[in-house]
């Protein structure tokens, strides 16, 4: 099962998908794709690591590539998130296909996994910035685009408040 967890940042969307993890009985596991830049992002890893703490979570860096999950058919896997995962596709591999790329791991990984919570930011707008970050914003459009059409679920992030957009989730409650 995929299911994909959207909404702003800072919305509850870790949280949430948090939430719907501890609710999963099989085996968890955390995949870290944030590459950690400056003093905000090792804060920002750090606020993830406290907020996961004792959850029963084995957490995986994977920060270019998530073929190597070994997950098995009983894991849940939590992806955080989305958008790391394909900003390190395009900058850090300088992949052109990058859009494709991370559309093809998430969705073999979801194959390899009884659940994969794919977490994004959506509705990206990049109107005043720099030629580079207005094409990621565009591609990370799409790709969530492709993503909710490939998931068993969509549940974007309102006010804090979940709103599941297609499909069941069993661990909503």
């Amino acid at each position: 099962m995929l299911i994909f967890l959207t909404g702003a940042a800072n919305s509850g969307k870790s949280r949430f998908a948090e939430t719907i993890a501890s609710r999963f009985a099989g085996p968890k596991i955390y995949a870290a794709t944030m590459v950690p830049y400056g003093g905000e992002g090792a804060a920002r890893v750090d606020r993830h690591r406290r907020q996961r703490a004792g959850q029963g979570f084995v957490t995986v860096e994977c920060p270019r590539g998530l073929d190597g999950i070994s997950a098995g058919k009983n894991a849940l896997v939590l992806l955080e998130d989305v958008s790391n995962l394909l900003a390190n596709e395009m900058f850090g591999r300088g992949r052109p296909d990058a859009e494709d790329e991370a559309l093809r791991q998430i969705v073999s990984l979801a194959g390899r996994a009884a659940v994969v919570i794919a977490v994004t930011i959506g509705g990206v707008s990049a109107e005043s910035c720099d030629e580079g970050t207005r094409n990621y914003a565009a591609a990370l459009n799409r790709l969530n685009e492709r993503l909710a059409a490939a998931a068993d679920a969509v549940i974007e992030m309102r006010g804090g408040a979940p709103q599941l957009l297609k499909g069941e989730c069993p661990w909503i409650v």
